[in-house]
């Protein structure tokens, strides 16, 4: 069986290409800082960052995209874009949250999470 952060990947994977993203890659390490999801919604790029928790009393997982990990994700961006076809187009950060209730994942998506500094 595969864990919590896989299988919330793998449903908030499911959960954009149901709403019209196009999944450019997955699990991406660039910059020193792995890259969850890598989309593409019409002239947006979007870095989506998942959290998969099991319970939500420590907090909803949005809330553990921290300021420093925002920074990180914001570097891995703009290497990711650099020289890229797509260098000229809107960059946009998501939140994906997955919580496990009994046996199903419940998916929330936050858009534009944060923006670059």
């Amino acid at each position: 069986m595969k864990g919590l952060g896989r299988r919330g990947e793998d449903a908030a994977a499911r959960y954009l290409r149901k709403r019209g993203y196009k999944l450019i890659n997955r699990n991406l390490r660039l910059a020193g800082v792995e890259v969850d999801l890598v989309a593409e919604l019409g002239e947006w790029i979007c870095f989506v960052e998942v959290k998969s928790r099991s319970r939500d009393d420590h907090g909803d997982p949005l809330e553990f995209v921290d300021p420093p990990k925002q920074r990180r994700l914001i570097r891995a961006a703009r290497v990711f874009c650099a020289g890229r076809p797509w260098r000229d187009r809107p960059v946009r950060f998501d939140v994906i949250s997955v919580l496990e209730r009994g046996e199903k994942l419940e998916v929330h998506h936050l858009e534009d999470a944060f923006q670059e500094e």
